[in-house]
């Protein structure tokens, strides 16, 4: 469902009716679609978002192209279950589309990339941000908002999940990958930046989770504004200087 808002921040208008729901038809939307994520493809002239898709067959990354968030051309899945948390670049590599997501391969949840020459056919996978043993992302890591474009490098805000006595933790970390080989690493956050600790993030459907799906980067006022699930029952926002999160990260181990 699309809601607006002049600022971003404030005074949101929510259309009464949803802008992408499940299509009857459609096996591998069966139980449902969750945790869209958007990005202006440039060359194409139109929004891409990647949205996981629901059903008995399992979670999977699936991919629809819009031009107004009106009207919508279904491009169907892109890659087998078990996977979700993905999102597209904006621009191409070397004349290729770029994905991340994040499979489930015998029990092992990292981030992985992917490419493809038409968002149709993809290959050359690896794995990009894998989880790290020990460590607050050591059970399950996966892609938050969409990556976004900086003057260091591409900015990757994931979240990274832990067992704990009381249930998962999930919480946010960042990572900064090279703005010509999206595969190259240049740094990674060893400490979380951001975890739950309002009520809103604590109690709730699934408490002890933020799970942001979108951000912006305003370079008028040099914020950085993340949208994100809380408790699985409300949606947040959390706001940061960019400049300090660039400096932050840049002071981060490669």
């Amino acid at each position: 469902t699309v809601a607006r808002s002049w600022d971003g921040r404030t005074n949101w208008v929510v259309d009464p009716e949803p802008a992408l729901e499940p299509e009857p038809n459609i096996r591998e939307e069966q139980w449902g679609l969750e945790d869209p994520r958007i990005v202006f493809l440039e060359d194409e002239g139109k929004y891409a978002v990647t949205y996981v898709s629901f059903s008995q067959g399992g979670p999977l990354i699936s991919l629809a192209l819009t031009e107004d968030f009106r009207r919508f051309e279904r491009r169907g899945p892109l890659l087998p279950p078990e996977d979700k948390d993905a999102s597209l670049f904006p621009k191409r590599f070397g004349g290729r589309f770029a994905l991340i997501h994040r499979p489930i391969i015998r029990g092992e949840a990292h981030i992985w990339i992917s490419f493809s020459p038409d968002l149709k056919y993809w290959g050359e996978h690896r794995v990009l941000l894998p989880v790290r043993a020990g460590w607050w992302d050591c059970h399950k890591v996966g892609l938050g908002p969409q990556p976004m474009e900086t003057s260091e490098g591409w900015l990757v805000i994931y979240h990274g999940v832990r067992r704990t006595a009381s249930g998962n933790l999930y919480r946010l970390g960042l990572a900064l990958l090279d703005l010509e080989d999206p595969c190259k690493v240049i740094r990674r956050s060893q400490e979380w930046v951001f975890s739950p600790k309002e009520d809103y993030e604590l109690i709730g459907d699934v408490p002890g989770v933020v799970f942001p799906c979108g951000a912006v980067a305003d370079e008028e006022k040099n914020e950085l504004r993340m949208y994100y699930g809380a408790a699985d029952t409300f949606v947040a926002l959390a706001v940061a200087d960019m400049d300090e999160v660039i400096d932050y990260i840049m002071h981060c181990p490669s």
